[in-house]
């Protein structure tokens, strides 16, 4: 008697135990964020090798089988989640350790008959069975017939979602979490989930909404914090980021999501040890997370003696993982072989890293940018950009510093926030958000130019009190420069101009938000530039003479005092000798050159297009274009 109780016992403490590793995301299917990149992480396969690990060799019978379930499910049910899901990952256990038994998921009540609700069942269980193993597609297959056999049925809706992010078919995922909240209103993981796909697709705030909503229906959704945080972090709200990531470590010290989180806040702050120290932990949880692996080539020039990290990640970009898990793998091994000069395996690896990434975007339309440009250089002549307009504003605080992405914007903006009297602001988003304001054929009056004026200043003053000059270095400002004169006439903007196939090359290498889709194929990024270029040269004549600095990024490598002093002079401000150590001033860096620009100047990075000549076909039409 006493070894049944003993049984029991531990049957009990393994139930308890599969429940704890398992929470607070339900293991039917989710989908979370790890690092920068979507991940539906594969919870069902990762549990059920847990239950053969630690639950079959208890040699259980019926009595200490049905122990462990009850145990686990009411440790699942202690902690929030949602009553259906624990019966099925109940069923789903009991199953496992009862290969023969037949046993019913449970649906949700609803008129049917006793032959329709087993088919209902069967297919369930057929469909999370085949998402154990990774059969995403045939498990997407099972969702849809359920789905038509009964079109509410909520989980089925979630886990047919995270299944579809497997197969990287972003859009349509985000209708069945959608349909899923729409079903449920309280369904957690749901929210988790539409608010995570949300961020793949580079939509910020919606994904805040979701994401808060998942929090407030369940607080202890660990995945739901990390996720936010990850969504703040692309909103560059670092401090709300940090609180997210280390709440969550509060309650699970060893989350591997909330260490690549911090990682990212500690290399954007220029702690690149601490940094490193945060994505080897994670990866010390979780040896297969592919956002820590691939973090840890951003945060230096890799050389051949990273070989063992090499080889980790081609392991893990080769397994079958969800489609910007992969990506972030295939960008870092792309800057690996391009770092030890290996030209013909970086481009293979950047090019499948960009057609991963085309998945979750919109598609480019090329006509639509051509139209923009059109109706920029028709509103913004030089006729009335000359005149002095209602409500426009004296101050020369603003400091507009723009170009092609990739240009070395960071760079310039890097040397002018080293002076004392200026700070950098990083890239605001001020003038796109507000750009429907004055984009043709709406037009601005003096009100609103005067509200302009006194809403960016106060964005301003929220970055710097005392700074002369504060720099907004948003790349995509090159597209307003003409409204933004008309609100500030004299305000100073900087135009960085780097030879555009090099620009060009180096943005199709870098992961970007999902949401810049120009830079993911050759030939819409040669559009896109052509296009700018053809607005950059309207800008150029049209603005009035004093207004705009055209700093040649080559020109400023080769003699970069000279142009210092250029610079600072066309701003206003005194020499100082620090802005030439520039790599030396401690501030947050929060683009993609967060590493480069705490660096002196190299020249490797002139003509680097030329090592990967015969690949860029596209892009080589852009070699004489004027920019």
């Amino acid at each position: 008697m006493l070894l049944k109780w003993l049984n029991a016992r531990a049957a009990t403490d393994a139930g308890s135990a599969l429940a704890e590793q398992f929470m607070p995301q339900p293991a039917a299917v989710g989908a979370q964020m790890t690092g920068a990149y979507l991940t539906p992480v594969n919870r069902i396969e990762r549990f059920l090798q847990q239950v053969d690990r630690d639950a079959r060799p208890l040699r259980l019978n019926v009595f200490t089988r049905a122990q462990l379930a009850n145990a686990f499910r009411w440790r699942l049910l202690d902690g929030g989640v949602d009553k259906q899901l624990v019966e099925e990952l109940t069923n789903l256990l009991v199953r496992r350790l009862t290969p023969r038994a037949n046993l019913a998921v449970p649906v949700p009540a609803e008129p049917q008959s006793r032959s329709g609700a087993k088919q209902l069942e069967a297919l369930l269980s057929e469909a999370n069975e085949f998402s154990a193993r990774g059969d995403w597609e045939a498990a997407c297959e099972c969702f849809q017939q359920l789905l038509a056999l009964k079109p509410r049925h909520f989980v089925a809706c979630n886990n047919f979602g995270a299944a579809l992010c497997q197969l990287g078919q972003y859009r349509e995922a985000e209708q069945q979490f959608r349909r899923a909240v729409s079903i449920k209103p309280g369904y957690a993981d749901a929210h988790l989930n539409l608010g995570t796909v949300l961020r793949s697709r580079g939509r910020y705030a919606e994904s805040e909404t979701a994401l808060r909503r998942a929090l407030k229906l369940n607080p202890r959704l660990l995945e739901a914090q990390v996720s936010l945080g990850q969504t703040l972090l692309f909103m560059l709200r670092l401090s709300d980021a940090r609180e997210c990531f280390e709440k969550a470590l509060r309650a699970s010290p060893r989350h591997a999501g909330a260490l690549c989180g911090l990682g990212q806040l500690e290399s954007i702050e220029g702690r690149f040890d601490g940094a490193e120290a945060c994505f080897k932990q994670a990866l010390e949880v979780d040896p297969e997370n592919p956002s820590a692996c691939a973090a840890l080539a951003g945060l230096r020039k890799m050389t051949p003696a990273d070989s063992a990290w090499r080889d980790r990640a081609d392991a893990l970009a080769a397994r079958a993982l969800a489609p910007l898990d992969e990506a972030a793998l295939r960008f870092a091994l792309g800057k690996y072989y391009d770092d030890v000069g290996s030209h013909s395996r970086a481009f293979a690896s950047f090019q499948r890293a960009n057609q991963l990434y085309k998945l979750a975007a919109e598609p480019y339309d090329g006509s639509a940018r051509t139209a923009f440009v059109d109706n920029m250089v028709r509103a913004y002549t030089r006729e009335a950009l000359a005149r002095r307009e209602e409500g426009a504003c004296d101050s020369t605080r603003p400091l507009l510093v723009v170009g092609m992405m990739r240009s070395g914007t960071s760079l310039v903006e890097q040397i002018i926030a080293s002076h004392p009297l200026a700070y950098g602001a990083g890239e605001l988003p001020f003038w796109n958000d507000a750009a429907e304001q004055f984009i043709p054929p709406r037009a601005l009056d003096g009100l609103a130019r005067k509200r302009l004026a006194e809403k960016y200043l106060a964005v301003l003053a929220r970055q710097a009190q005392s700074a002369q000059r504060v720099i907004d270095k948003s790349t995509f400002n090159s597209d307003y420069l003409g409204p933004i004169h008309s609100v500030f006439p004299n305000a100073r903007m900087i135009y960085v101009r780097r030879h555009p196939i090099d620009a060009c090359l180096s943005a199709y290498f870098q992961p970007f938000s999902t949401a810049f889709n120009f830079t993911m194929d050759l030939s819409d990024l040669a559009h896109y530039c052509r296009e700018h270029c053809r607005l950059v040269a309207h800008w150029r004549n049209a603005l009035p003479a004093g207004v705009l600095l055209e700093v040649p990024y080559e020109e400023l490598v080769a003699d970069q005092e000279r142009w210092t002093r250029r610079i600072l002079d066309f701003v206003g401000l005194e020499w100082d000798a620090r802005c030439l150590e520039f790599h030396k001033t401690q501030r947050l860096v929060l683009t993609a050159s967060n590493w480069q620009v705490r660096q002196r100047l190299y020249h490797s990075s002139i003509e680097r297009w030329r090592n990967y000549q015969k690949f860029i076909a596209p892009l080589l039409e852009l070699k004489d274009l004027p920019a």
